[in-house]
C-alpha cells in the first residue's frame, strides 16, 4: 500500500515538519510553523515526544510522536525510525514533507519518497561535516546526504557554503538547492522592548557587580559548543570579566561535558533558561566558541539585541558576525584567543558600544525571520496541483 496514493479529499494542502525532538518544533521553528498554517497549510509535527508537545498544540499545530527518534547514535533505534515514519507517513498522507536536522533530513526524505509524498523539502541547517574535516568524517557524511538528495525535491540551505558543497562536491543538482539563509524574531529580541531594571535584577540574580563586564555564552553543555575552551579562557582571565553560560546539560551526547564548573568564581551556570531576551539584556559581550555551526540563532539573537560577540572562525559564524565591525573571530579552539578577543572588548567601551549600534543595524537588515518563511513558501508553492 505504501507505493499507491489515493487523491485526498479537497481541502488545505498538509505540511508534515519531520524533526528529532519536540523542542526543535517549537524553540526553532514555532513562529515559521506558525505562518504557515497562515498561509493555508494544514502544519503538523513529528518528532520525538516531550515536553514541547503542549506548547505545540496552543499553537494549533498537530504532533505525532515518533517513538524510536533519539539524539544518541543508535543504528538499531535509527532502522526502527526509518520503519515507524514510513508507516505514519502512509497513514498521514501528506501533500508535503519537510525533514530538518541531519537524521530526520536522511531518514525522512527517503521514508517520504518511499511514500509517494507529492513534494519533498529539506532544510540543511548545517552540514555536518565541512571540506575541513577529515576524510573519515567527512565522507560518510557527504555520501549519506548525496544519497538522501536523491529522494527529495528541494533542499533550502541556511549557510551559503553548503550550498557550495552540496552543489560542486556532492554534484547535487544546482537547481534543486536553494539558499534560505536563516531569521529570528525581531520585534522579541529588540532590546527596547525588555522592562526597566531587568538588567540589574539579573546581574544580581547571578551574583555579577554593576562594574563587571559579563560574557553571556548561550548553548547546550557538549564539548563542539567549545565549552572547555570557554572554561579555560575564564579561567585566564582576572580582574571584573565574568562568563554566564545559560544552556542545558546533553547527557544524550557521549561528548557531553556535564555541570561546567571553573577552578575560580569566574563562571555562573544557569542551566536552560527561557527569558533569553531578558538574560541579553544583561550582557555586556556575546561568546561562542562552536567547533561547527549551520547559522546560528543564538548569536543572530545577541546580534539583534546589540552585544559584541567573541566567536570562532567557522562557517555559520562567519555569515552572522563582521570580524572587527560588530565583533571579533578567533581560531577554533584557542582558548588563548578568546581570552585576548575578551579582554580587547571588555578593556574599551567605546569600542564595545561602536559594535552594538553596528550589530543591531545588520540584524536588522539580514535576520528577519519573515525573509526564511517567504523563501520556504515559495519552494512549497511547487506543490502539484
Amino acid at each position: 500500500r505504501f507505493w499507491r496514493r489515493s487523491p485526498r479529499a479537497a481541502g488545505r494542502p498538509v505540511v508534515v515538519h519531520i524533526t528529532t525532538t519536540d523542542m526543535s518544533l517549537d524553540w526553532l521553528l514555532a513562529p515559521q510553523l506558525v505562518a504557515f498554517g497562515e498561509a493555508g497549510y494544514e502544519v503538523v509535527g513529528m518528532s520525538a515526544a516531550g515536553p514541547h508537545v503542549e506548547r505545540l498544540a496552543e499553537l494549533g499545530i498537530r504532533h505525532v510522536p515518533v517513538d524510536h527518534f533519539t539524539r544518541s547514535t543508535n543504528p538499531l533505534d535509527d532502522l526502527r525510525a526509518f520503519v515507524e515514519l514510513v508507516r505514519l507517513l502512509a497513514a498521514e498522507r501528506p501533500d508535503i514533507v519537510h525533514a530538518h536536522n541531519p537524521k530526520p533530513g536522511i531518514l525522512g526524505r527517503i521514508a517520504a519518497r518511499l511514500t509517494r509524498t507529492p513534494l519533498v523539502v529539506n532544510t540543511q541547517h548545517g552540514m555536518w561535516a565541512q571540506p575541513s574535516d577529515r576524510r573519515r568524517r567527512r565522507w560518510p557524511v557527504y555520501a549519506a546526504e548525496r544519497i538522501a538528495a536523491a529522494f527529495g525535491d528541494v533542499e533550502l540551505v541556511q549557510n551559503p557554503e553548503d550550498v557550495d558543497t552540496l552543489v560542486e562536491t556532492l554534484r547535487v543538482p544546482a537547481e534543486r538547492v536553494r539558499l534560505l539563509g536563516n531569521g529570528i524574531d525581531l520585534t522579541r529580541f529588540d532590546a527596547d522592548s525588555v522592562a526597566a531594571g531587568t538588567r540589574r535584577r539579573l546581574r544580581a540574580e547571578w551574583g555579577v557587580g554593576d562594574d563587571e563586564v559579563v560574557c553571556l555564552v548561550v548553548g547546550r553543555l557538549v564539548r563542539e559548543k567549545g565549552v572547555v575552551e570557554l572554561l579555560d579562557a575564564a579561567d585566564r582571565l582576572t580582574g571584573r570579566v565574568r562568563f554566564v553560560i545559560v544552556g542545558p546539560t546533553d547527557d544524550d551526547k557521549s561528548h557531553a561535558v556535564g555541570a561546567a564548573t571553573s577552578d575560580d568564581s569566574t563562571v555562573v551556570v544557569t542551566g536552560q533558561r527561557t527569558d533569553m531576551p531578558e538574560c541579553y539584556t544583561a550582557a555586556d559581550i556575546f561568546v561562542t566558541a562552536s567547533w561547527r555551526e549551520g547559522f546560528p540563532r543564538s548569536a543572530m539573537e545577541a546580534a539583534a539585541m546589540g552585544l559584541p560577540t567573541v566567536a570562532t572562525d567557522i562557517r555559520g559564524n562567519r555569515q552572522v558576525i563582521a570580524d572587527g565591525e560588530t565583533g571579533l573571530l578567533v581560531p577554533v579552539r584557542d582558548a588563548g584567543a578568546i581570552a585576548a578577543a575578551v579582554t580587547a572588548l571588555a578593556d574599551d567601551p567605546a569600542r564595545r558600544t561602536a559594535m552594538s549600534a553596528a550589530a543591531r543595524r545588520r540584524a536588522a537588515d539580514e535576520f528577519d525571520q519573515q525573509r526564511v518563511i517567504d523563501r520556504t513558501l515559495d519552494a512549497y508553492s511547487l506543490l502539484p496541483r
